[in-house]
């Protein structure tokens, strides 16, 4: 389950994306973008779990071992980048998963790129009720994110410093450690966090900016089957409560064609909590959309 690294450039940066597996007749590829703040190999236990799979799992720019370019960068850029990438990789049919802000750049791509994926699975994705959208401007320097720990001396002092701590002590193990492992740059005696909090500051800050509720315009003109996998502990009114989901109750109203799965015992860190959820979620539509 060891998975091949490679590195695509962009425009103005590269990214890096991990590869499981090769392509298999009659089943399709599997993609993966994860939330702020996160990293690819934060899906390895779903793809464990999963088990036969030709899975992609991708770094946002700013994020593990992707390119990191001075923020910020817009949510319409993120989705660009998701496109950008689908062409590189000739994507054809495949279902795309994305949690948190990896799901809302899903469904940017998938709109303008029909044949490239033939289902999306969106895990408590950030597309917030439209009357969210208020804000004109945005100030990363106020987030409370940036007092967020960067140094550590290793993924094991990580772990131990947050297994027994909300919210880390909700989620699998495996998780735990793979988000260690793989978020942390270690060079000589100590590691700093791949994800720089500024980065975290600036996405959370703009979520609510005036002009990303273009994703109501974008949500009508994704014809592929979507799942949407949400948490129902409550709804968040700011960027401030992680556990609390973003993802507006009506959205998959809102598709063309979308199933709602809530979940009243996970928060909105679904895929770190329960990766055998989505690993089942995503064997179902591998199923479903076998010839």
């Amino acid at each position: 389950m060891t998975p091949i690294e490679h590195r695509v450039s962009l425009d103005d940066t590269f990214v890096t994306y991990y590869e499981w597996g090769t392509t298999q007749a009659g089943r399709p590829s599997v993609i993966f973008f994860h939330a702020t703040g996160f990293h690819a190999r934060c899906w390895d236990e779903v793809i464990r779990q999963v088990g036969d799979i030709h899975a992609f799992a991708v770094d946002a720019v700013g994020h593990g071992r992707s390119g990191k370019p001075a923020p910020p960068r817009s949510w319409q850029r993120y989705g660009q980048d998701v496109i950008t990438l689908a062409r590189q990789l000739n994507l054809s049919g495949a279902i795309a998963v994305g949690h948190s802000m990896g799901g809302n750049m899903i469904t940017r791509a998938a709109a303008e790129l029909p044949d490239a994926f033939s289902a999306l699975l969106l895990v408590d994705p950030v597309i917030l009720p439209l009357e969210q959208y208020t804000e004109a401007s945005y100030h990363a320097a106020d987030h409370p994110i940036l007092r967020r720990r960067s140094q550590w001396d290793s993924p094991a002092a990580m772990v131990a410093r947050f297994k027994d701590r909300e919210p880390f002590s909700r989620w699998h193990p495996h998780v735990l450690r793979d988000y260690a492992e793989h978020g942390l740059i270690c060079e000589g005696e100590g590691c700093t966090l791949a994800c720089d909090p500024w980065v975290e500051a600036h996405i959370y800050a703009s979520t609510r900016l005036a002009i990303n509720a273009d994703i109501y315009d974008v949500i009508p003109r994704v014809h592929t089957p979507v799942r949407i996998l949400r948490s129902d502990m409550g709804l968040a009114t700011s960027t401030e409560n992680l556990s609390l989901s973003p993802t507006a109750p009506d959205v998959a109203a809102r598709f063309v064609t979308a199933r709602d799965v809530s979940f009243a015992q996970y928060t909105h860190l679904i895929a770190m909590e329960a990766p055998d959820v989505i690993a089942l979620h995503l064997n179902d539509m591998l199923e479903g959309i076998r010839p």
